[in-house]
């Protein structure tokens, strides 16, 4: 008669516990080395003996103890990500966007993600410091880079592994990717000004981020091009909240000279930005212009829908965990420095419509930016 085999979980004192190597080792009456080569699939062990022990290890339900093999192995197969927290972050929907990127690639790679938070006013580097003192992770995933960046330094002083999205004003080498903000304003304020607009301003993000440089020089350089002033007066600084925007719009609006366009450097602050001028009985694409950049899936269904640069956050987020999966794994990246162009998306928000026939509610008129 054939035996029983053991259940997954025995009770022992009110308490289920699971099986371990040693559980299917004595089953078999073999060793528990040879089990667990066996297992770890080394070819010492005879096919007819492997095949009954990956028969009765499933048959007992033995999971291998990851805790113990990442011990072994001197990793921990997770990588480390932090987001500022400037209010509901998580509500983000760019966040959003790109933590589900990451994390599906790393789960594709049979790793795990550890999601942190840091405080706005800080630059996170004793969060960084932490997770590398503690092996915590075996890499870092940066993000929203800094011009002087000193979790970048220190992660190149420790030799940790990491990738970024975004670059600094420091001439150091690290991986990076990034996409070319610059450009993506330029033609933003192109556009407008074919529109007609003359008076435009610009809501940028906080002055240490690396992006805020590169749109900022986007924006001075449409300018100039037309022939058009740069006036400190339209140029102001948010945090990347719906409520920033509103407040610096509503700001703008009450100038004695107010602008006919404002540029807007995230889609949240768009919506303040469309929000303050409505309330002040504005007509958003005919009194005022007003764009974003992101195009998170929000900006298609506002009211006028929003005119705004597409960056592929979801592939960003995929890109970025798949540049350090291969530097985990010590394989050379083709491309260590990546810039991807953006989109120009143009619908309602800006006054295309009035001289484009853009159906209300559509999904807008793509321009890729190809210079």
């Amino acid at each position: 008669m054939a035996s029983r085999i053991a259940p997954s979980l025995s009770l022992n004192k009110g308490y289920f516990l699971s099986v371990t190597i040693r559980d299917v080792a004595n089953r078999l009456g073999l060793s528990i080395t040879t089990v667990s080569r066996a297992l770890a699939g080394y070819d010492d062990v005879s096919q007819p003996t492997r095949k009954l022990i990956l028969k009765t290890v499933e048959q007992m339900g033995y999971f291998p103890n990851a805790f113990a093999q990442r011990l072994r192995k001197q990793c921990t197969d997770t990588i480390g990500f932090v987001i500022p927290t400037y209010g509901n972050r998580f509500a983000d929907p760019f966040f959003v966007e790109l933590l589900s990127g990451i994390s599906n690639e790393a789960a594709l790679n049979k790793l795990d993600l550890l999601v942190l938070t840091c405080a706005p006013d800080h630059d996170g580097l004793e969060v960084y410091k932490r997770m590398v003192q503690e092996r915590r992770v075996d890499g870092m995933l940066v993000v929203r880079t800094l011009k002087a960046d000193a979790r970048i330094l220190y992660l190149l002083d420790q030799d940790f592994p990491f990738v970024a999205f975004g670059r600094t004003r420091s001439e150091i080498d690290f991986c990076y990717l990034d996409v070319d903000g610059t450009l993506a304003i330029y033609e933003v304020v192109r556009h407008l000004i074919k529109l007609g607009r003359r008076r435009i301003a610009i809501i940028l993000p906080p002055n240490n981020l690396m992006f805020t440089y590169y749109r900022q020089l986007g924006f001075r350089k449409g300018l100039m091009e037309a022939d058009l002033p740069f006036e400190q007066r339209h140029v102001i600084y948010g945090d990347l909240t719906e409520q920033s925007g509103y407040d610096a719009t509503l700001a703008l609006l009450n100038l004695d000279k107010p602008p006919d366009a404002i540029v807007t450097c995230n889609d949240l602050m768009a919506v303040g930005a469309i929000n303050a001028a409505q309330e002040l009985g504005l007509t958003v694409g005919v009194d005022v212009g007003i764009t974003g950049f992101d195009d998170i899936p929000l900006a298609d269904h506002i009211n006028p829908p929003l005119t705004t640069v597409r960056q592929p956050i979801y592939e960003i987020g995929q890109r970025i965990c798949r540049m350090l999966i291969r530097l985990l794994h010590g394989e050379a990246l083709e491309e260590r420095h990546v810039i991807l162009k953006p989109t120009l998306v143009v619908r309602e928000s800006c006054g295309a419509a009035i001289q484009k026939g853009i159906r209300k509610g559509g999904s807008g008129r793509l321009i890729e930016i190809n210079k």
